[in-house]
């Protein structure tokens, strides 16, 4: 099974909706596949964070209680709870009870997509999700212990490790001068694809710094979450996320370290 193929199917496996034969294969794959374990981890920290902050939205019992009163009503009334089915009805069961299913699941559909696609007030922008993943993934290096691939306070030990492993160069700086000491970096999957991850340290307080190819244009923009502060910035090419528990001021001047550092010669 070739990770393609495997990443196809990680939301079937998480899910419970895999057949047996697959569910196996899909494991398999995943205990000698390391990008693969990685991406399974993540969906699996995605859907932790999701469920919950404020993307997770959990039916009412008044909700419940509506589509299981429209599908009794829909319903035959020899068909009903509690009344006796006729015998001369009885051969028509199977049918009925078809009937019955095609109800109940276009009801489910219809409250489905109501809860799933129709705005609500106070959601949150779509561009919110790529802010939980990156939340996720920090959060994920320091529960999980696997903080870095490659651990070195060398930025030549550390950059050359990425070659082969991304379709890009990430830049790595040396910022023990400034009170910021490299401590190694990694392999993360985040926005779909495969990121690089410089982890940083200021006193007691660990920075990872995710950076991937992206053609979209920001300025700069700091996001408190849960405790966590984040800021991301574009900037040649290349996107970048800084997530920290380490205070905004701190990781502010984190930022702009990284940001005169991998400015081309000569640029403002």
């Amino acid at each position: 099974m070739s990770c393609p193929e495997n990443e196809m199917l990680i939301h079937g496996y998480l899910d419970g909706e895999l057949d047996l034969e697959s569910a196996l294969r899909f494991e398999a794959h995943v205990q000698q596949c390391a990008r693969c374990t990685q991406a399974l981890e993540n969906h699996k920290a995605l859907s932790r964070t999701l469920k919950s902050g404020p993307l997770y939205f959990r039916a009412s019992r008044d909700l419940e209680q509506r589509i299981r009163t429209a599908v009794i009503e829909s319903s035959p009334p020899f068909n009903r709870p509690g009344t006796p089915l006729p015998q001369a009805a009885a051969w028509k069961l199977p049918k009925l009870l078809w009937g019955f299913v095609g109800v109940a699941v276009s009801l489910a559909l219809v409250a489905f997509v109501a809860l799933r696609f129709v705005p609500r007030p106070g959601s949150p922008p779509p561009d919110q999700l790529l802010v939980q993943e990156v939340l996720a993934g920090h959060i994920r290096s320091l529960m999980a212990n696997h903080m870095t691939d490659v651990p070195s306070s060398d930025q030549h030990t550390v950059k050359p490790w990425f070659n082969g492993k991304l379709d890009f160069s990430p830049s790595v700086v040396d910022l023990s001068g400034q009170g910021f000491s490299l401590v190694g970096g990694r392999l993360d999957y985040l926005n779909g694809r495969p990121v690089a991850a410089l982890v940083y340290q200021r006193h007691k307080h660990f920075i990872n710094l995710f950076i991937w190819p992206s053609t979209e244009q920001s300025t700069e923009k700091t996001l408190p979450r849960q405790g966590y502060n984040l800021i991301h910035w574009s900037k040649s090419g290349m996107t970048y996320w800084a997530a920290s528990d380490l205070n905004s001021r701190e990781l502010g001047e984190f930022v702009r370290h990284i940001q005169e550092s991998t400015s081309p010669p000569n640029s403002p």
